[in-house]
């Protein structure tokens, strides 16, 4: 009977770990696992790049509107961006054969490339993103409520930098300038959607473009043929300087399209069309 009253207290008790609600920061922490997953199976596609860049003065004015549609292709395991369009205008028939001189010519420069070349190529591929790692003690996260998004369940999480944050990679000193709000899909804790707002002032090139705080940043993720989450649409919203010297708004649009999975011998897999709310603008 004693052994029969154990087996059933140890029986209950797991079933309660297994129902016990997951915390917020485990929550990312698995996210950032499979960003990190995503991230290596990005470079086995191809895809439309839709680019909107808007200029606008101190009451909200656009100045200046440039549009541009790129194909980005992969190239000896690279992302290479091939322009198809400019202002709404596909190129010119010399246009189009000065861009496809311009992938020849990169294509057979890739082709000759040594294996060490390829692997210091991959291994700063690799640092560019390392920085990700660090989101889980950069912050601290708050579980705010669960929503459903695109007909996902989704947990809303805040996220606050953590004060006295030490990174360890120079990268993500970034992360110490922001603070945002987290989508994960409660399936396969992925980023569905990410809205952050710069609270400190960020550079980039040696200060040769600084954003200050007000900026917002948001983008969005969808699932590629059943296997892998990739960037659907970003948005940045900014008051930036240029060198120092020239202030101005920026209002940038990123769309992304029609994924394709490629092999290395550049042969079509799979095609995923995904309908892009920013190449054809009104």
């Amino acid at each position: 009977m004693t052994r029969l009253i154990l087996l059933t207290l140890v029986g209950t008790l797991a079933v309660h770990a297994q129902q016990a609600p997951l915390s917020a920061l485990e929550i990312v922490k698995r996210s950032v696992e499979r960003d990190t997953r995503n991230f290596e199976r990005f470079k086995d596609y191809t895809f439309h790049q839709f680019n909107e860049q808007k200029q606008l003065d101190k009451s909200g004015k656009v100045t200046r509107s440039e549009r541009e549609l790129d194909e980005v292709l992969m190239l000896g395991g690279r992302p290479y961006s091939r322009v198809l369009e400019r202002n709404g205008k596909p190129l010119s028939e010399k246009e189009n054969s000065r861009e496809q001189a311009k992938l020849d010519k990169e294509a057979a420069k890739r082709a000759k490339e040594s294996k060490r070349d390829q692997a210091k190529y991959e291994k700063e591929r690799l640092e560019e993103r390392r920085f990700t790692r660090e989101i889980p003690d950069a912050f601290s996260f708050t579980m705010l409520n669960q929503e459903t998004i695109d007909g996902l369940p989704v947990w809303k999480i805040q996220a606050n930098p953590k004060p006295g944050f030490k990174p360890r990679d120079g990268r993500a000193d970034l992360l110490k300038q922001v603070r945002g709000t987290l989508w994960i899909d409660q399936a396969g804790y992925q980023w569905v959607r990410a809205d952050i707002d710069v609270i400190g002032t960020i550079s980039w090139g040696l200060f040769v473009l600084r954003i200050p705080p007000g900026a917002t940043i948001s983008f969005a993720q969808t699932r590629v043929n059943e296997e892998v989450w990739l960037p659907k649409q970003i948005h940045v919203r900014a008051d930036a300087k240029l060198a120092l010297l020239k202030t101005f708004r920026m209002d940038l649009d990123v769309a992304y399209s029609n994924y394709r999975k490629f092999r290395a011998e550049s042969q079509v897999l799979d095609v995923q069309e995904i309908p892009s709310p920013l190449a054809n603008p009104k």
